[in-house]
């Protein structure tokens, strides 16, 4: 402060002075003895100035020091009694330096908190955080039963380095605050809604009596299970119910696996049809109506999966829980009517066709593709069939296909189709309801009329705003649902032969030669084709492989393991085709005891998974939870960027999940 005092004050000084002392000088050549008495008078005052100066600094010092005292004794003070706890820690080794009384007292350390380490005063802390720039701990820290926000800064002491800095930490109670969000968190409402998912089957062929008896049985079972929740349960129709209560009460649902999906399958009709039911739950929205849209979409998800089981639809995405029972299949046939006129009215509306079907397509995909191609044909609409030829395995269907007139061109590419796409462009999505399964995403995107068709059941991610989406998760095959389709679209001879035996072939293909997943409307959709013309020996042929095929299906066959017993896994280090894949994976389950198989194989930078069950366990399910999906007894995943022993373990640790989950598997 002096040499600040004399930067000030010394240079106006200096300058009144010097031209004082000129003016004497002058005046000495005009009086001397009024020279004499200026130059005494000018050091009088030159004398004086200084003194007062000197008295000045001294003063003006021995105030500063002073208020040095006072503030250095109000820090103190502060820190002492400071009204929130208090803690300077040294952030290289997390040693307590000091703390005040109100931190002794919140963590019980009232003798020996110096020289302990903060993880021993207050368990998994970490102080990376003020060490990062910031002032507040991004998480609360609880201490006993008391809940903790954190504020800090940072001090470097005379040490220097990382062992100089010390981090002064702040404790603000947020306990009460803490527990007001916790419990709005628990407090928000949910909103449950409960289907009867064969209300009708249920019924059919039974006395009054046994039906009022049959539905006080389910209404028994889901009043007990609703109970729990301490929420109003209320039917408003004859298989619906709706359940509002509050969030505390999801997790204990969640943990029980919703185990009134396992109550109400024990009870069975006297045809011996067991009742089933399907839940939506809707959560994560403020209001009563937000939740009933998301519970909405949730009851239609579970039901488009093949109903009984129940899901979660939160902003973000669906959460699954059930689902091992098979489809039920639906005997009506209006909705396939309904559908049927719709799509002929979208046709009839168009200006072109284009039929997509997933990546890799198989003899489904092209023979459902086929269908609809011969159902635009009838409204004298041209279509297109987008599909990379060069990588598809239905590679003899599609060679037989062009030997036809009317296929000729009938295949293009998805550059060829964003060119040919306009406004009035009807896209129809076959075996799929997946955007990032389709052929191509960026043709789903520009196309704004899209139809989907398809038997797989739907996943988190599925084809949205749809003009038309006929999904059905009880069809053997999209050929299957394709052929009820065109019972009300075209006329039998207006079916080509081959398209009949394209779309014969794929019901083949899902059904595994009408062994598996098939339904009374598998066999009508199969008799319809067969008075179309389709020759069960032509597709035959379809099916032929070579000699070298055989070979290494079986070398695939022979590196199988058995897993849990019933489960067989067979994972091939070397590249192999996706058709030999599956069907490897279709034998395994011919094998004497294998309820499951598993084929995973390397194909490029992916590891590719097929699945097949015969029924018993849900490949679909455990697919899921490797970013597959497909049927309960027919499923697949591609997983990028992992080896085959990353994926392999992955496989088996989600095996065990749902084993653990459904232990009667």
């Amino acid at each position: 402060m002096n040499k600040r005092f004399k930067r000030v004050i010394q240079p106006g000084f200096r300058l009144y002075f010097l031209v004082m002392l000129i003016f004497t000088i002058v005046t000495f050549f005009f009086d001397p003895r009024v020279f004499a008495a200026e130059l005494l008078i000018l050091g009088i005052l030159f004398y004086y100035y200084r003194a007062v100066n000197r008295h000045r600094q001294r003063e003006i010092m021995r105030y500063i020091e002073n208020i040095s005292y006072h503030v250095d004794t109000a820090t103190k003070d502060s820190m002492l009694n400071f009204p929130m706890p208090m803690v300077i820690v040294k952030l290289d080794s997390g040693e307590v330096i000091w703390s005040n009384d109100r931190f002794n007292s919140i963590t019980g350390e009232h003798d020996h908190l110096f020289e302990m380490h903060i993880l021993d005063v207050v368990p998994g802390f970490d102080t990376r955080w003020i060490m990062e720039g910031k002032t507040e701990c991004p998480y609360e820290v609880s201490i006993g039963k008391r809940k903790y926000t954190v504020f800090g800064s940072v001090v470097r002491s005379a040490e220097g380095g990382m062992r100089g800095l010390l981090g002064t930490l702040y404790w603000m109670d947020t306990t009460e605050s803490a527990e007001m969000r916790t419990e709005y968190a628990l407090s928000r409402p949910v909103v449950c809604m409960i289907v009867l998912d064969n209300y009708d089957e249920l019924m059919k062929d039974t006395s009054y009596p046994v039906q009022s008896s049959l539905l006080a049985s389910i209404d028994s079972k889901i009043v007990e299970w609703t109970a729990q929740t301490e929420g109003i349960l209320k039917k408003y129709e004859r298989d619906r119910y709706l359940l509002v209560f509050e969030e505390r009460f999801l997790p204990k649902l969640v943990e029980t696996r919703f185990s009134v999906l396992d109550s109400v399958r024990e009870i069975v009709s006297p045809t011996n049809m067991p009742a089933t039911v399907s839940i939506g739950i809707g959560k994560d929205d403020p209001a009563f109506k937000g939740n009933y849209q998301q519970a909405t979409l949730a009851i239609d998800m579970a039901l488009s999966r093949g109903g009984d089981q129940a899901v979660i639809k939160n902003h973000v995405t669906f959460e699954f829980y059930g689902g091992r029972s098979k489809e039920l299949e639906k005997r009506t046939k209006v909705k396939s009517r309904v559908m049927a006129n719709a799509l002929a009215e979208l046709i009839s509306d168009a200006s072109n066709v284009l039929v997509m079907g997933h990546k890799l397509p198989d003899i489904d995909s092209i023979g459902a593709a086929v269908g609809i191609m011969c159902a635009a044909r009838k409204r004298q609409r041209q279509c297109r069939i987008v599909c990379d030829t060069d990588q598809q395995s239905a590679e003899l269907l599609i060679k037989r296909l062009l030997q036809f007139p009317e296929y000729e061109k009938a295949f293009i590419s998805v550059q060829d189709a964003m060119l040919m796409a306009d406004n009035h462009t009807l896209l129809v999505v076959v075996d799929t309801n997946r955007p990032e399964y389709a052929e191509s995403q960026e043709l789903l995107q520009a196309c704004t009329r899209v139809a989907v068709i398809d038997h797989h059941r739907r996943a988190a991610t599925y084809i949205e705003h749809a003009a038309l989406n006929f999904h059905e998760p009880y069809a053997s095959s999209t050929c299957e649902l394709v052929c009820e389709l065109l019972q009300y679209i075209v006329d039998t001879p207006d079916i080509l032969r081959c398209e009949a035996e394209a779309l014969l072939g794929g019901i083949v293909l899902d059904t595994k030669n009408f062994s598996m997943h098939t339904g009374v409307r598998t066999f009508e959709a199969a008799a319809f084709l067969r008075r179309a013309g389709a020759d069960t020996l032509e597709i035959k042929k379809i099916f032929q492989s070579d000699l070298q095929s055989c070979i290494r299906r079986y070398e695939i066959i022979k590196e199988a393991q058995m897993y849990s017993g019933n489960i067989a896994i067979a994972a091939v280090d070397s590249p192999v085709d996706r058709i030999i894949a599956a069907q490897a994976a279709d034998e395994l389950i011919d094998v004497i005891g294998v309820e499951a198989s598993f084929v995973l194989f390397s194909s490029g930078d992916t590891i590719v998974a097929s699945a097949r069950s015969l029924g018993k366990v849900n490949v679909q399910l455990i697919m899921e939870k490797l970013g597959g999906g497909g049927h309960m007894m027919n499923a697949g995943a591609q997983i990028k960027g992992e080896t085959l022993e990353t994926v392999r373990a992955r496989l088996i640790d989600t095996i065990d999940v749902y084993l653990k989950e459904n232990p009667q598997q």
